[in-house]
């Protein structure tokens, strides 16, 4: 079996880096990008977010026209939102990113804020969960199970990151999976176990999660294409889980910090989904998937 691990947020404690991430956002947009104050732009951060806060549901990672995770699934999603939502509500910001990021393959402005994203969690140093080695490490000596890292980065911060565990082998990584890349234009429907041919999962009246997601879709189906059963274990459920389970790929959502109660009921509803209460769980969670139980 291939146990796709998502990284940031379910091997790495992501709820303790997003601070640093957000200074050094916050002092590029400052310095580089929109030359203005450092003082008053993180004053416009963090009442966007305050604001944001107060009704998550309104408020998402917007791309190509369409929902690709809900502000509150996440702490690296809630400062990409903010990023987001803040320069998009002024003019003179939205001018200055335009000017920094022409002719991109997405908006300027979510082009700018995917740029500081990977720019900077590339610098970030390493802070992984208390199981994700030896968690690692099992998988590695498992006979049945083949781990996966899953980002939607390029690898290189993933390897140099997890080499720093000191595992007795190398994890193969799934980079560049754009979880986030959504189309309008895919006509493909999943069937969901109630309500049939679906392309959009109203999870809640207030959270509908779109399953247009034709990149993580192929990379989910070279994976399996040799025949593997896989797997796919992360954090947040909008982004890397919600079109697993409706591609009919087990999904186990470790529970963090700040998961939503709306994405535990979804993989709990789920006959395919499971939650974790912990990472060290995931290794039991396995046994219990392949054994039946």
């Amino acid at each position: 079996m291939k146990v796709i691990i998502d990284f940031d947020g379910t091997l790495t404690a992501e709820e303790l880096q997003v601070a640093p991430l957000s200074e050094k956002a916050l002092d590029t947009l400052a310095g580089e990008i929109l030359g203005v104050c450092r003082q008053r732009l993180a004053a416009d951060y963090e009442a966007t977010q305050a604001r944001l806060l107060q009704a998550p549901h309104r408020y998402w990672w917007e791309v190509n026209g369409l929902i690709a995770s809900y502000c509150n699934e996440g702490p690296f999603i809630l400062n990409t939102t903010t990023l987001m939502v803040m320069l998009r509500e002024n003019r003179t910001y939205v001018q200055a990113v335009a000017a920094a990021f022409p002719g991109t393959e997405y908006d300027p402005v979510f082009s700018c804020t995917n740029h500081l994203f990977n720019r900077h969690t590339a610098q970030l140093p390493p802070m992984f969960r208390p199981a994700a080695g030896s968690v690692l490490a099992h998988l590695l000596k498992h006979l049945d199970y083949t781990p996966i890292i899953l980002t939607n980065s390029l690898g290189d911060k993933v390897r140099r990151h997890l080499a720093t565990l000191d595992l007795d082998g190398e994890v193969s990584v799934l980079g560049d999976t754009r979880q986030y890349a959504m189309d309008s234009h895919w006509e493909r429907f999943f069937s969901h176990p109630a309500l049939g041919p679906i392309q959009v999962w109203p999870v809640s009246e207030e959270y509908p999660v779109d399953l247009r997601r034709p990149a993580y879709y192929r990379a989910l189906a070279k994976t399996a294409a040799d025949g593997s059963r896989i797997v796919v274990v992360a954090d947040t459920f909008s982004l890397p889980g919600a079109l697993p389970l409706m591609m009919n790929i087990p999904f186990f959502l470790v529970r963090t910090p700040y998961t939503p109660a709306w994405c535990l009921r979804a993989v709990t509803d789920h006959p395919l989904g499971c939650v974790l209460d912990d990472l060290a769980d995931l290794p039991a969670a396995l046994d219990a998937l392949v054994d039946g139980r």
